[in-house]
């Protein structure tokens, strides 16, 4: 059974840079390490919910890498299962053929090795699942570091652009092994699926869209399938500060209308 989001991968071209504006931004920033093989290392931002979000830079260029090449921004989302192994096996029964599990880690700067194996998808427009080798504290930093200047809580919704709806839907529902509740905005046709405490929304743009910029058609055009937006719950509630000064970054983070 899939728990919820796990966290969210945000590309970024300078790590150091990058911790200084979610730091500006008002959110506390962990270095995480260097990712094994050494291609890439990252920052951490972690939430009360048990979620983060990944900042991760390229060292080097790494062939093959799901991420090398990509625009930076919000490029990634990975869910956390109860067993992977187990979860895959019903993800492919339902028909949606995940890879895996695969190895994964990375030596954070005090020197422990953090472990954890991946499920990854057939598809671009899918996330990936990310699951505990090494105990779950060694790669998520927890206390003071889930406390954060601007309120941010946790995720409330992943926004997922989508060419298709009816085909990128049933592939959800096979991995999420359930049903979504459906409906239509000013700029597009969506499917809602509930996950823990969080939601992940699909979105496939309408023909003439009058919803805000960047419109999901442009998005597609540019970044294509996958995840394009979050939106966080906040403590401070309509008083939390912007996050617009991350947009110019890729990242168009936004808070939860509670």
């Amino acid at each position: 059974m899939l728990r919820g989001i796990d966290h969210i991968v945000i590309l970024v071209d300078d790590l150091d840079q990058a911790i200084q504006s979610y730091t500006e931004a008002g959110f506390t920033v962990i270095p995480g390490g260097e990712h094994t093989g050494g291609a890439t290392h990252n920052a951490l931002v972690a939430f009360q919910d048990n979620s983060y979000l990944e900042l991760i830079a390229f060292k080097r260029p790494d062939p093959g890498h799901r991420w090398l090449g990509k625009q930076p921004g919000i490029v990634d989302f990975a869910l956390l299962p109860d067993a992977i192994a187990d979860d895959l096996d019903a993800a492919r029964l339902r028909g949606v053929d995940y890879q895996g599990p695969l190895p994964g880690g990375r030596l954070r700067p005090d020197g422990q090795q953090v472990a954890w194996q991946l499920g990854l998808p057939p598809a671009p427009g899918l996330p990936f699942l990310c699951a505990d080798v090494t105990p779950r504290a060694l790669r998520v930093p927890s206390a003071a570091a889930q406390a954060h200047a601007n309120g941010a809580l946790g995720i409330a919704r992943v926004y997922v652009a989508v060419q298709d709806l009816v085909t990128s839907a049933a592939q959800y529902e096979a991995l999420l092994g359930c049903q979504p509740e459906t409906g239509l905005t000013d700029e597009a046709r969506y499917a809602l699926f509930p996950l823990g405490a969080a939601q992940i929304q699909l979105a496939e743009p309408l023909e003439n869209p009058a919803g805000q910029a960047p419109s999901l058609n442009t998005i597609l055009g540019t970044r294509g399938e996958g995840i394009y937006r979050i939106a966080l719950h906040s403590s401070a509630g309509p008083g939390a500060p912007s996050l617009e000064a991350l947009a110019a970054t890729g990242a168009w983070l936004t808070w939860a209308a509670e």
